[in-house]
């Protein structure tokens, strides 16, 4: 764990969060000597998403035109018309 002064955290802070969020790495954040704050990665449980939150809920039908389903209306969309 990394110890950081508050005026170096606030000139660094993008860096820092980089730092923790692809590294894992912690600071704690200091003001006059005395730890204030600390800055740590999210959990994995808070990163990911949630995956088969359907199980068990019973089939799911898909229609073989899906992709084609409302094709032009959603063109148009895109295209800002209507």
């Amino acid at each position: 764990m990394h110890k950081i002064n508050l005026y170096e955290a606030k000139t660094q802070l993008s860096k820092l969060v980089t730092e923790v969020a692809e590294t894992g790495a912690e600071y704690i954040i200091a003001r006059n000597g005395k730890p204030v704050a600390k800055i740590v990665p999210l959990s994995p449980f808070e990163k990911t998403a949630r995956l088969g939150f359907m199980k068990g809920k019973g089939k799911i039908n898909v229609p073989d035109n899906f992709n084609e389903l409302h094709s032009d209306k959603i063109e148009d969309l895109f295209n800002g018309k209507g």
